[in-house]
């Protein structure tokens, strides 16, 4: 056995022989462990696609529909109204799609009937229950363009601003 052999065996005999302390009293106290989850929720939406619009045969007496989604994710216990502006392209508190030089008249609503519109406010927003979880929920946006608008060939376009208030 080599010299370092030998002192690694020397000194580990000499630390297994040795007994440590006996503890014959202890102490305690309470720590305190804390954490805070803040109301928080995300918003994300999908177009109200409407598609084609025909002011001379098929929407002439006939409004055209559409739908969308808007998804809410917030913390459990959080989110009370989802609200929907009036649009970029609103003349007073009428929703239009802007074409060129002409609009498009649309209304947004909350209900498959149609018959309740989605704005902004406790009067006029979609009021939600609290969250039961964290899970995304989806609501629906039911969107109608009115019948026999007089409006050129083009595309049309709005940009509709959609908010949680937690």
């Amino acid at each position: 056995m080599n010299r370092s052999g030998r002192v690694a065996l020397i000194f580990g005999g000499l630390v297994l022989g040795i007994a440590a302390p006996a503890l014959a009293q202890t102490a305690s106290t309470n720590l305190t462990v804390s954490a805070t989850v803040a109301k928080n929720c995300s918003i994300t939406t999908t177009a109200v696609a409407f598609g084609s619009y025909d002011p001379v045969v098929a929407n002439a007496a006939t409004p055209l529909d559409g739908t969308g989604t808007v998804v809410v994710t917030c913390t459990k216990g959080a989110g009370t109204r989802i609200d929907l502006g009036l649009g970029a392209n609103a003349s007073g508190a009428v929703r239009r799609m802007t074409g060129g030089t002409d609009f498009l008249t649309y209304e947004l609503y909350q209900n498959t009937t149609r018959t309740t519109v989605w704005g902004t406010g406790a009067a006029a927003g979609q009021t939600i229950v609290a969250a039961p979880s964290k899970a995304p929920r989806t609501f629906t946006v039911y969107g109608r363009v009115a019948a026999g608008q007089d409006v050129a060939a083009a595309s049309y376009n709005d940009t509709v601003v959609a908010t949680i208030n937690f």
